[in-house]
């Protein structure tokens, strides 16, 4: 009966720990859960093989309570039936054989009140028995949920750990790459590129510029010399 309180001890203490409670005082949750899901799954393996045991006990008991009570039973058909012999034997005169009988029937008796004192005092263990089979089962059962509770607190606890690591690096990500910065190396080869294109567009306007005063010249050329045969024209008539 000891090391069946001891069991119920330990599946009432294991069955009222408050999880949320534990992860707040714990420095990384996430190997304590481990832990704990460690521990609950020995735990429940020792305390199924301990329910199963005392199960096993209450059934051996109730069924040699069962063999006592059928006993008891055979031992009191035994009585009548002998007792009924030695009415018949004394109403037919035979006294002696009728004392017989009555005293088989006492024997019988005798043997049936001994089975009924045995199945008196066997039914308070056997309650008692059930009770603690009961409390064992629900006790195993509350364990069982406690540790899918614990299961599935771990996995949220690492999918939202990877979540934040994920999203870390995504914001660190996207403040290294920040295109509105001057400082960072994209800005800095952007102004450059920009600084040659400026450059391309003052050669292309000076060259622009020199082809044009060429073209002028040209056309003052022209001129001249257009005034030159006008005035030699003039000359020979």
């Amino acid at each position: 009966m000891a090391e069946k309180q001891s069991i119920l001890g330990r599946i009432g203490q294991l069955a009222r720990a408050n999880i949320n409670s534990l992860l707040d005082r714990a420095e990384d949750p996430e190997k304590m859960l481990d832990q704990l899901i460690r521990d609950y799954t020995n735990n429940i393996a020792e305390a199924e093989t301990a329910v199963a045991q005392t199960i096993g006990n209450l059934r051996l008991a109730e069924r040699d309570q069962e063999e006592d009570k059928a006993a008891a039973a055979d031992w009191g058909n035994k009585a009548a039936a002998a007792s009924a012999k030695a009415e018949e034997l004394r109403s037919q005169g035979n006294t002696a054989e009728a004392d017989r009988f009555d005293n088989l029937a006492k024997v019988a008796i005798t043997k049936q009140i001994s089975y009924e004192q045995e199945i008196k005092d066997q039914e308070p263990l056997i309650t008692s028995q059930r009770e603690v089979v009961d409390k064992l089962k629900s006790g195993l059962e509350t364990m069982k949920q406690k540790l899918s509770e614990l299961k599935n607190k771990r996995d949220q606890l690492v999918a939202r750990a990877k979540t934040a690591a994920a999203q870390s690096k995504v914001q660190s990500a996207v403040s290294s790459i920040n295109i509105m910065d001057p400082t960072t190396e994209l800005s800095r080869f952007e102004e450059r590129v920009r600084r040659e294109e400026a450059m391309a567009q003052g050669r292309a306007e000076l060259a622009t510029d020199s082809l044009d005063a060429q073209f002028a010249e040209l056309g003052d050329s022209s001129v001249d010399a257009e005034v030159a045969a006008r005035l030699a024209a003039l000359k020979n008539k």
